[in-house]
């Protein structure tokens, strides 16, 4: 596949992060909640019970079974608020690893799965990757929906570029912007060969109010788990 060189990179001016209270900040402060509400209830219930007991009648004494099974329920109660507290911090630990993660790739060039990437400075690239030699038919769509360019080539099993530098097959030259690829291949035998689709680019912000932490990357919002590498700077 032939493929046009890239110009050099450009610098790019990453703008500050901002950051809101976290859903998981929220969910703690509601499970602390409920913990206390039901640590007072619990302690109500014993102040009750122990006062029933001692002011009994004798004669006709409190069914045992019936207030054992109360105090077991309220147990078991308990118990599974510990747990989900447990299971809130494990959540938030999670959560801030996720964070650490995300800040740690702003600045960084990273490929990701996806369609769209970003015309600037005459060059936008893509990977395409096969399973095996095929014959492929690559159509790049405007942002406005139109067929900006289209071809027919050869390309080899695994992993390759495809790089377009912005000029239509009329000779029409598209501004910057975000264009979407779509490939279709066949074999040589005539069977459609899958083919998945990766862009490259650098993490220009990082959103913290979403869980899990959205990555800006050329515009599109990605996760972390959406990232299948990340390039080394050039030295």
């Amino acid at each position: 596949m032939t493929t046009i060189l890239p110009n050099p990179t450009s610098t790019t001016t990453i703008p500050p992060i901002t950051t809101t209270t976290s859903p998981a900040a929220a969910t703690a402060a509601s499970t602390a909640a409920n913990n206390t509400e039901i640590a007072s209830n619990f302690t109500t219930f014993l102040q009750l019970l122990t006062t029933q007991l001692q002011n009994q009648d004798p004669l006709s004494p409190m069914d045992t079974n019936q207030f054992t099974q109360q105090l077991v329920e309220f147990a078991g109660v308990e118990q599974q608020m510990q747990t989900n507290s447990t299971l809130s911090t494990l959540v938030s630990l999670q959560q801030s690893t996720q964070t650490t993660q995300a800040l740690s790739l702003v600045g960084a060039n990273v490929v990701v799965n996806g369609t769209t990437a970003q015309l600037a400075n005459s060059q936008a690239t893509w990977m395409l990757n096969s399973t095996q030699p095929a014959t492929a038919t690559v159509t790049i769509t405007a942002p406005n929906g139109q067929t900006a360019f289209s071809t027919t080539s050869a390309i080899n099993s695994g992993a390759q570029p495809f790089t377009w530098n912005g000029v239509g097959n009329d000779g029409t030259t598209w501004p910057a912007g975000n264009y979407t690829l779509t490939a279709t291949a066949v074999s040589a035998s005539g069977q459609t060969v899958p083919i998945t689709t990766q862009v490259e680019g650098k993490v220009n912000s990082v959103d913290l109010t979403q869980t899990p932490p959205v990555l800006v990357i050329g515009g599109q919002n990605y996760t972390i788990n959406d990232i299948q590498q990340i390039i080394a700077p050039s030295q």
